[in-house]
């Protein structure tokens, strides 16, 4: 399913942003939040997805 490969790159690519903003860095944590907002919207699709393997 490539949304869910779009999902574990998101949260991978975040792994490092998120370890500079716990250490203070305020752009690391402007990009964590942009990269939550990109991973919510990998979520979805999953989700729509799988809707859509059950009414097949």
């Amino acid at each position: 399913m490539e949304a869910y490969e779009r999902l574990i790159k998101l949260v991978e690519s975040a792994a490092e942003d998120v370890e500079k903003a716990k250490g203070g860095n305020k752009a690391a944590g402007t990009r964590v939040r942009k990269t939550m907002q990109e991973i919510k919207q990998a979520a979805q699709d999953i989700r729509v997805g799988v809707l859509e393997f059950r009414t097949d």
